[in-house]
C-alpha cells in the first residue's frame, strides 16, 4: 500500500523499499527521520518551482545523502558527501539501474551540502539539496503551510534536532579531519573538538613549496 504523508506520496517500488530498509537499519534515527524530511521538503520545492524529477531517483538520493557519515559506509577516508555518493552509486548499479541515473544520484549526493552549484544542475540534484537546506537551516520555511509541516514532523519528528545534527555532522568525520576542509564539518568539529585545527587556505598557499 502507498505510503502518503502530508498528500506526498513515497515510492512504492523494490529499489525504493531496499533504501528505506538499508537506512533505518544503518543510521541513527535522527539521520533517517531527517532524510525522509528531505526528501518530503524536496517535493514541496518540486511543486513550487514546477519540476518534475524521477521521483524514485529523487527518493534514494534523499535518503541516502548522509549515510556517509555512518558505519558501514565510511571506512574510507574521503569526505562524508563523497562516501555515500559512492555507495548510493554502487547501490543503484546493483539493482539495474541506468549508469545515467546513478551518476546523477551520485552527484545529488556528493553536492548536497555544497552551495550553489547544486540549483543550476538536474532536478534531482537540485531538489536534494533544497530538501537538505530547508530540513536543516528552514530554507523557505516561511513558504510552507504550517499544517503541512505539522503533519510531517508527526510521522518524522525532529526532536532534539539541531543540537544531535550538529553532533552527527561531527562524529561522522572526527577520525578523518582531513576531509573536513572546505567543508561543512569543520564548522561541528570546531564546535565540539575545541583546539581542532581548522586548515587555512591562506597559510595552505603561504606554506606552499613556491618561492613565489
Amino acid at each position: 500500500m502507498t505510503e502518503l504523508i502530508a498528500g506526498i506520496e513515497i515510492p512504492d517500488t523494490e529499489a525504493a523499499a531496499d533504501t528505506t530498509r538499508l537506512v533505518s537499519e544503518s543510521t541513527s534515527p535522527l539521520l533517517y527521520h531527517h532524510s525522509r524530511r528531505t526528501f518530503l521538503f524536496a517535493t514541496l520545492h518540486a511543486r513550487r518551482l514546477a519540476l518534475e524529477p524521477d521521483v524514485e531517483l529523487l527518493y534514494i538520493a534523499s535518503m541516502f545523502h548522509d549515510v556517509g557519515l555512518q558505519t558501514p559506509f565510511s571506512d574510507k577516508i574521503q569526505r562524508f558527501e563523497v562516501d555515500g555518493a559512492d555507495h548510493v552509486r554502487r547501490f543503484l548499479l546493483e539493482r539495474g539501474f541506468s549508469s545515467d541515473a546513478a551518476d546523477t544520484a551520485w552527484e545529488a549526493v556528493a553536492l548536497h551540502s555544497t552551495p550553489e552549484i547544486p540549483g543550476r544542475m538536474g532536478p534531482e540534484i537540485a531538489l536534494t539539496h533544497l530538501g537538505v537546506l530547508t530540513d536543516v537551516v528552514g530554507f523557505g520555511f516561511d513558504g510552507i503551510d504550517s499544517d503541512t509541516i505539522a503533519e510531517i514532523t508527526a510521522v518524522h519528528p525532529r526532536e532534539n534536532f539541531k543540537h544531535g545534527f550538529i553532533r552527527e555532522l561531527h562524529d561522522g568525520v572526527v577520525h578523518r579531519p582531513q576531509t573536513t576542509y572546505g567543508a561543512i564539518n569543520a564548522d561541528a568539529l570546531e564546535h565540539h573538538s575545541p583546539g581542532f585545527p581548522r586548515i587555512n587556505l591562506v597559510e595552505r598557499v603561504k606554506n606552499s613549496p613556491w618561492a613565489e
